[in-house]
């Protein structure tokens, strides 16, 4: 039996639970604190409402996280982890170890200097929602390894024969622990390269979009647009260094989010779980089951593609979490350098290129269906801004070079049990797919693709609770049919083969 002794979290999570809670009410709180915090009626106890209100909203905050804190217990009983939690409802939760599938640590910045650690208990198929099973907002290391310990302690014992006297010896189970082994970790070159070329731009700008968007009635807009309008009659070449300059701070901005978030990124491979970990001031440790692994992905982004370098991706069928869907494995690392760690992690894996190609027949599919939405427009910015609007005539040949871009990348393969698909939206992919980890196999074809003989497939598998579809589309009909006839043979019942035509 186990220890039936419980637990509690560190105080640290009272205050983490304030500054989740203020940070998830920030805006309400900013607006409630200005937008009526200056009025000069005469009456002290009008003219400080708005910040008398604040005050008490903020001392329940402090007062609930204290109470959550407080309230909030786990132990271990029965092979299960067991948590006692609530605000005004005392709730139970009881997760037997056999469903958890991996223990997530994080440790933000309130964690380290108390040498904390915040664990997600991730299960297998877990619940619909984007949050863990359980989750340990602030516990010690100690704490966190003797959750691994009893939770390695209960797979053992299910594992192990009773003796002659029907009992369980644990000296025929208590197995030494491995160390886990480094397959792959960032380089200080690939890391700032990752940062100066990441998307991180668009998460600022959009940030700063929904910002304008709920205080956009306290923000004076036409005496800025008075002001910029003055402005602008020193020059447009100031202007426009001005704009450079925001761009360039925004830039700066998400390389330094970037470089925090992936700083020592490494991979390392833990028995029958791989286990990723990155970040400078909050550190992150996941685990993934190689179970629950569905599929392998290379994207290569066209810009780093012409420095020869790709990322890594798999799928997982998690919980449904952020984390338990498409998981970056490599996020950046030389093409030429993939194969190694890649095969020590997925030895079965077969990671030739792609080699079957699609027939020229199919390639005005690629762009044929954009001309229903660009001939409209273009006659639109014609008519309306004319002459200037005849330079839209530009849209047709740079669509037709996407389209035959998106075709030449194309290619699929098989070998055994395994497909291996590559297609282009922007960034070009390559999914390397299992039959057994396949869910669901389509072949589509409309009255134009039949007159061609061509087809399109489509592979799904789980990413997360949702899932993940690679494509092939237009490719030779009997090459479609072949791929179906693959997996149709001996598929397991949980699958299932559609063949969708349009006549």
């Amino acid at each position: 039996m186990m220890s039936k002794t419980r637990y509690q979290l560190h105080w640290i999570t009272a205050l983490i639970e304030v500054l989740k809670t203020a940070k998830e009410a920030i805006i309400p709180l900013v607006v409630l604190l200005f937008a009526n915090g200056f009025n000069d009626t005469g009456k002290w106890y009008l003219d400080y409402l708005t910040f008398m209100i604040f005050g008490v909203l903020m001392i329940a905050l402090f007062i609930s996280g204290i109470i959550k804190w407080k309230r909030f217990e786990y132990w271990f009983e029965e092979d299960e982890l067991r948590i006692e939690y609530g605000l005004f409802v005392k709730k139970k939760r009881y997760i037997p170890f056999d469903r958890i599938q991996s223990l997530d640590y994080t440790e933000g910045i309130l964690h380290r200097p108390f040498k904390l650690v915040k664990v997600k208990v991730e299960t297998a198929g877990g619940s619909t929602s984007k949050k863990a099973e359980a989750e340990l907002t602030a516990i010690t290391r100690e704490a966190a390894n003797w959750i691994e310990y009893e939770l390695t302690e209960a797979k053992n014992r299910k594992k192990a024969l009773p003796s002659e006297d029907g009992a369980f010896d644990g000296e025929h189970f208590i197995e030494e622990e491995p160390q886990a082994k480094l397959v792959f970790k960032m380089t200080p070159k690939d890391l700032i390269l990752l940062a100066t070329t990441s998307g991180g731009i668009g998460i600022i700008l959009s940030g700063v979009g929904v910002f304008l968007s709920q205080f956009a009635e306290l923000i004076p807009f036409d005496r800025m647009y008075e002001e910029v309008s003055s402005f602008i009659r020193f020059g447009v070449l100031l202007i426009a260094l001005i704009i450079f300059l925001g761009f360039v701070l925004v830039w700066g901005l998400s390389v330094a989010m970037t470089f925090l978030s992936y700083y020592g990124f490494t991979v390392s491979l833990d028995e029958q779980d791989v286990v990723i970990t990155r970040g400078l001031l909050e550190k992150k440790r996941m685990t993934v089951p190689l179970n629950r692994v569905q599929s392998v992905r290379i994207i290569e982004n066209p810009f780093r593609q012409l420095f020869g370098y790709a990322t890594v991706a798999i799928d997982s069928a998690g919980s449904g979490g952020a984390e338990g869907a498409k998981i970056i494995l490599f996020p950046l690392v030389k093409k030429k350098r993939i194969q190694a760690p890649l095969k020590e992690i997925f030895p079965e894996l077969i990671l030739d290129e792609p080699i079957k190609k699609l027939p020229s027949r199919g390639k005005h599919f690629f762009y044929r269906i954009d001309f229903l939405w660009m001939t409209p427009v273009v006659g639109a910015l014609i008519y309306f801004f004319f002459p200037y609007g005849l330079f839209s005539l530009l849209i047709i040949p740079v669509i037709i070079l996407f389209g035959l871009w998106q075709h030449r990348s194309a290619a699929f393969d098989l070998n055994g049990n395994q497909l291996t698909m590559r297609f282009r939206g922007f960034s070009l992919q390559t999914a390397y797919l299992t039959k057994k980890r396949i869910q669901s196999m389509k072949m589509k074809r409309n009255y134009f693709q039949k007159r061609k003989d061509v087809a399109t497939i489509a592979a799904s598998v789980k990413s997360g609770m949702g899932v993940f579809e690679a494509q092939i589309p237009h490719m030779d009909e009997t090459e479609a049919e072949r791929i179906l006839a693959w997996y149709g043979k001996n598929v397991n019942d949980s699958t299932s083969i559609v063949q969708d035509e349009d006549d």
